[in-house]
């Protein structure tokens, strides 16, 4: 089955994996953040592992897979995290008798080409960066660029934060009330929103919910 150019693939890999003690653990828990993060916004086929510590997933928009990635670093316990490699392009199966169907096209060579490249800049000046954007459509350069210029500011902000912080911003992306994520912490709705603003929990919200009313589909 062939997919149209408005696919996103996603290969996920968890960082440090070899240095986990419980690595079974850590992937069961990937994959269970990862459900919770799709139930707003499903994925087209839902993330199932491949080999040793990495991960696929297919999205419909840009928008779904930017905000399941930002929800799924921030619900991740602080020993386990993750980089994303987000690939718009075609798929095909190339052997749809498999358990789980095999695929190929240019939407994995991108998502391929961008967890390499998240690597590459992790190890050299942004060691904060978890994610990284590629595009078969030359025309779309723009939207590249603004999606990478969101996406380092965006994995800067949440490798900052402590684990409250991330709560908060986890909540505050999933559409909760500020007094229902005060009630869950025991502190004040103003201890909440003096929170996400200093930790910039807030700037974050208001930037995913900008990029997602459109423009980035």
């Amino acid at each position: 089955m062939c997919m149209s150019g408005q696919i996103v693939a996603l290969i996920v890999d968890i960082v440090n994996s070899r240095k986990l003690v419980d690595r079974v653990g850590a992937q069961r828990t990937v994959r269970s953040v990862f459900e919770d993060a799709s139930k707003e916004h499903p994925a087209l086929r839902p993330l199932w592992p491949t080999v040793g510590d990495e991960f696929q997933a297919v999205f419909e928009t840009l928008g779904d897979a930017l905000l399941t990635t930002a929800l799924v670093r921030l619900a991740l316990p602080e020993d386990v995290d993750c980089r994303f490699g987000l690939g718009r392009g075609e798929t095909a199966d190339v052997d749809s008798s498999s358990p789980v169907a095999i695929q190929d096209g240019s939407a994995w060579w991108n998502a391929r080409e961008a967890i390499d490249e998240t690597h590459r800049r992790e190890h050299k000046n942004e060691p904060y960066l978890r994610s990284w954007f590629v595009s078969s459509d030359h025309k779309e350069s723009g939207t590249v660029a603004v999606v990478n210029g969101f996406i380092l500011l965006r994995d800067s902000l949440i490798s900052s934060m402590r684990p409250r912080d991330r709560r908060l911003t986890l909540g505050a992306l999933s559409g909760s009330p500020q007094l229902d994520l005060a009630q869950r912490e025991g502190i004040s709705q103003s201890a909440v929103s003096q929170s996400l603003r200093r930790s910039g929990g807030a700037a974050l919200v208001a930037a995913q919910q900008e990029l997602t009313k459109g423009a980035i589909e």
